[in-house]
């Protein structure tokens, strides 16, 4: 028996949510087959989430897509995902280098048990397996602290960030034609009705648009004249 109408929203807005991917209607179908849930209750229940507001969705010609809203999630600003991926390129060299020990250990003892006598070798042997548990509790200690940006997580948080980035270009352009439009000839001198006025420029606060848009991915940055 499937589950009611109200279930069935409630089992497909944790499944986005969850996800918190770019979904369709047919790859949510398919996940939330072991619910009983059939293809058009499914787009029902994803219908009616996106009218009120408890999903996003996007369409692209006949197809939609659906998200989880980004308000209700803790996302990391420019400043904090720089220092977290330099926190991991730190960790990922810090635990390279321990399988490189590791590996190096693993070689002197096939090398010394060749070498030595079997009871040697015992000794040694415990030794060398005590120093790798002690390496490999620290490698695990490392994984588990660093968090991991998925894919997926990434690809949003930066079409948010370049988003706000062509917002914050349009509205310069846009104030920059008023404020051309406004003093073209006004007798008044510029710096001193700015002031007081009280507007103040990226400049006048020491921010600079370019810097923000250095800190978008390569491939999608525009041109500085652009």
């Amino acid at each position: 028996m499937a589950p009611k109408s109200d279930s069935a929203e409630g089992i497909v807005l944790n499944f986005v949510n969850e996800q918190n991917r770019p979904l369709n209607s047919q790859n949510v179908a398919d996940a939330l087959q072991k619910y009983n849930l059939k293809k058009a209750s499914v787009q029902k229940a994803l219908d009616a989430l996106s009218d009120s507001g408890r999903i996003l969705f996007k369409e692209y010609g006949k197809q939609k897509i659906y998200l989880a809203r980004q308000d209700q999630f803790d996302i990391p600003n420019s400043e904090e995902l720089d220092r977290m991926k330099k926190e991991n390129a730190k960790l990922q060299q810090e635990l390279e280098d321990q399988r490189r020990a590791i590996s190096e250990v693993e070689g002197d003892i096939k090398a010394l048990q060749s070498n030595m006598t079997l009871e040697q070798i015992h000794v040694k042997e415990a030794k060398l397996r005590l120093e790798v548990e002690e390496m490999e509790e620290k490698v695990n200690k490392l994984r588990g602290g660093v968090t991991l940006v998925r894919p997926e997580d990434r690809k949003v948080i930066e079409e948010m960030y370049m988003d706000r980035i062509s917002q914050w270009r349009r509205r310069k352009r846009i104030f920059k034609d008023l404020w051309d439009a406004i003093t073209e000839n006004s007798p008044k001198n510029l710096k001193e009705f700015k002031e007081e006025l009280g507007i103040e420029y990226d400049e006048d606060v020491e921010v600079n648009l370019q810097s923000f848009c250095d800190l978008m991915p390569q491939s999608k940055k525009r041109g500085r004249g652009q």
